[in-house]
């Protein structure tokens, strides 16, 4: 699934470790999202949305579109 998680990430000057630590998970979870080959779980998807203040739709692409 596309999303803007790297930039998201980039434009707060993070890690994949700094945003892996503040979601629980590993640092290769984060990079295997960031380049699709993961699609997060949907609590996963809400905890990044509360962390970046937007909506699931704004940080993921809805690939039925």
């Amino acid at each position: 699934m596309k999303n803007r998680l790297k930039v998201l990430r980039a434009e707060r000057n993070w890690t994949q470790a700094d945003l892996a630590e503040a979601l629980s998970v590993s640092r290769q979870t984060v990079n295997a999202i960031e380049t699709g080959k993961f699609d997060p779980s949907l609590p996963l998807a809400f905890k990044l949305s509360r962390l970046f203040g937007l909506p699931i739709e704004a940080i993921f692409e809805d690939p039925a579109t």
